[in-house]
């Protein structure tokens, strides 16, 4: 029997015919078997819940967190119709007894058997001692939940449930003590004025940790906070309200509807009761590639339209060890996406999402945001940020980037993906600004040794011939015999004469190659004059923001295979060039204009308080690098 995972929450599995019909079968395990290390046994039981739908030739299994299917041979639905009532009532171990020692039979049950218990479908037999928890309807909630039914239910029938509310007859509050009450644990309703009138707030006592869970909404938007410490669910709440009232584009309801106060309540109870008995959180078990592991999420509900998920979110007061999580930095660009997405979601995110919207994507993808709030000492009116790349996602990465550092201060920080994301893109910034304003002594590089670039070709060619913008580029080295070049794409004037200077610049770049820096210097003009004329720019005519280039070829290339025929000519095989030469360029420009920021910046101790929005970012596994030098 062999298996190959589809999806998140499914597996096919191929169920060889001769496990199930010839004799000489003997299948995967034996009779004397025991339940060490998760092995199935006489005595396990399918868990409550778990729907069975056979096939021609196999079966399909759906329990609480996944499904399972079986195929092979039509000897599998046979096999099943005799088991199936044995492992659902308890009867197993009769029912295996009564089968032959080596026979197809037996072998086929416990191949069966080995894949249920791979799949966390299979329960140990009951103790003969009465079930922890006396309530049926909670035993069958705890048996097809938890791992430890047994321990889980010790623990839930030692809590002790609170809800505080201003309100205590409110539908909110009463829906939460029927929810907790239905859930096996005695509940105290007690009156809190420092409580908004739609938030409550539910604590439970047992054994363990006094855990907490708040419920409420911020204009239309309901919440459920992550279970935490009563004090942590206090500043979760309060943040998060203030974030989605922020964000609300409709007015707030002056009551929270009957069903919706019944569904927030529901929630809230429901991870309260989860964290007391241990078991997993509500939102780990959908397998939601959005949330972030280690991250904890909240739940966001809206009443019209209905809709509840799951959002990975860190409040700006963490006071809890958990909420002072790391990750560790993204391990490849679609994995970074997945951590802006988060913490750009449009009700409850501290950053702008870069997104299309509506801007063209031809002649140059393009992205566009707008930060919440500017950054001190800057203007009171927001800013809207616009960039481009070879890729949206590219562009979206580094407008990301360049978001972040305007509300952290524009000329003191660079953010990056991961350590030599930032270290690239603050390299690159350094080496511009020095190189723009030291004295050309040098004539420019010979084009001979740069017109060819295949990116470049494509790049000039559309800024000059499909925009018709006239345009003047020009590459120079960094320093003699030094891998690296600054290229500078200017606009002719219309009137070119002496003293009319060299023109407004459109775009620069600064690489290891000539070819490439000349091909991200066209690739940014063409991004400028495409924002002007799309009016997407927030200041058109104004400086273009630093270069970046390469700097992010490393993430965009890691895990990525390279066809051979992928020449520089295409993106793909263009980021893979360019990811091979980074390491060297960032070594040389760092030689070359001193002591810059180091690949690895000091961190905060562990769960030392790194607040504001760059400890939020490092949170997620951003690198925030302290650049006070920079002038953009």
């Amino acid at each position: 029997m062999t298996g190959e995972p589809t999806t998140h929450d499914t597996e096919n599995t191929a169920v060889p015919a001769d496990a199930a019909e010839d004799t000489g079968g003997t299948g995967a395990a034996g009779g004397d078997r025991a339940s060490d290390g998760g092995r199935p046994h006489p005595g396990d039981r399918l868990r409550p819940g778990t729907a069975v739908t056979p096939l021609r030739a196999g079966l399909h299994l759906r329990g609480r967190r996944g499904s399972l299917t079986l195929e092979g041979s039509t000897a599998v639905p046979v096999v099943w119709g005799l088991l199936e009532e044995p492992l659902r009532t308890g009867g197993l171990a009769g029912f295996r007894d009564g089968l032959e020692p080596g026979s197809a039979a037996r072998a086929a049950t416990d191949t069966l058997l080995d894949r249920l218990a791979d799949h966390d479908l299979l329960l140990p037999a009951p103790p003969a001692a009465p079930h922890p928890h006396p309530d049926p309807a909670v035993a069958r909630w705890i048996d097809a939940t938890a791992a430890h039914p047994d321990a889980a239910a010790a623990l839930l029938a030692t809590a002790r449930a609170e809800v505080l509310a201003f309100d205590p007859n409110s539908p909110t509050a009463t829906a939460a003590v029927r929810a907790l009450t239905a859930g096996g644990v005695p509940v105290t309703l007690t009156p809190d004025p420092d409580l908004p009138p739609d938030r409550i707030l539910l604590t439970v006592r047992g054994t363990g940790p006094d855990r907490a869970v708040a419920a409420g909404r911020g204009g239309a938007t309901g919440y459920v906070t992550a279970p935490g410490s009563t004090a942590q669910a206090r500043a979760d709440a309060a943040a998060l309200e203030a974030r989605l009232t922020h964000a609300a584009v409709e007015p707030q309801p002056r009551r929270i509807p009957g069903t919706f106060a019944v569904l927030l309540a529901g929630a809230a109870a429901h991870r309260l009761l989860c964290a007391a008995a241990r078991l997993p959180d509500p939102a780990t078990e959908a397998d939601d590639p959005r949330l972030l592991p280690g991250i904890p999420a909240v739940l966001l509900a809206d009443a019209r339209p209905a809709r509840a998920d799951h959002h990975s979110w860190l409040g700006p007061d963490r006071i809890d060890a958990d909420r002072h999580v790391r990750l560790a930095p993204p391990a490849g660009l679609a994995e970074a996406l997945r951590r802006i997405a988060a913490l750009g979601e449009h009700r409850c995110g501290s950053l702008p999402a870069p997104l299309p919207g509506d801007l063209p994507q031809l002649p140059v993808p393009l992205a566009t945001c707008t930060p919440l709030a500017p950054a001190a000492g800057h203007a009171t009116t927001p800013r809207t940020l616009t960039g481009g790349g070879p890729r949206l996602d590219l562009a979206r990465l580094e407008l990301f980037c360049r978001a972040a550092e305007l509300l952290l201060g524009e000329t003191t920080f660079t953010v990056g993906a991961d350590p030599g994301h930032a270290r690239g893109r603050a390299l690159r910034h350094t080496a511009a600004r020095r190189l723009a304003v030291a004295p050309h002594d040098r004539p420019p590089t010979d084009p001979a040794h740069w017109s060819g670039h295949p990116q470049l070709r494509h790049w000039w060619t559309t800024l000059t011939g499909r925009l018709a913008v006239p345009a003047r580029l020009e590459v120079h080295r960094a320093a003699p015999h030094a891998h690296a070049y600054r290229a500078v794409v200017r606009r002719i004037p219309h009137e070119p004469g002496p003293g009319c200077g060299p023109g407004p610049l459109l775009g620069e770049a600064v690489e290891a190659t000539p070819g490439d820096a000349a091909a991200f210097a066209a690739l940014a003009a063409v991004t400028a004059v495409t924002a002007v004329r799309t009016a997407a720019a927030a200041a058109p005519g104004g400086a273009p923001p630093p270069p970046s280039g390469g700097a992010a070829a490393p993430l965009a290339a890691a895990g990525v295979p390279t066809a051979a025929w992928e020449d520089p000519g295409w993106t793909g095989g263009w980021l893979a060039d360019l990811a091979g030469r980074e390491e060297a360029l960032q070594d040389t420009l760092h030689r070359l204009y001193g002591a810059g920021p180091t690949t690895t910046p000091p961190a905060p101790a562990p769960h030392a308080r790194d607040s504001g929005l760059a400890g939020l970012l490092r949170s997620f596994g951003f690198t925030v690098l302290h650049t006070p030098e920079e002038a953009r």
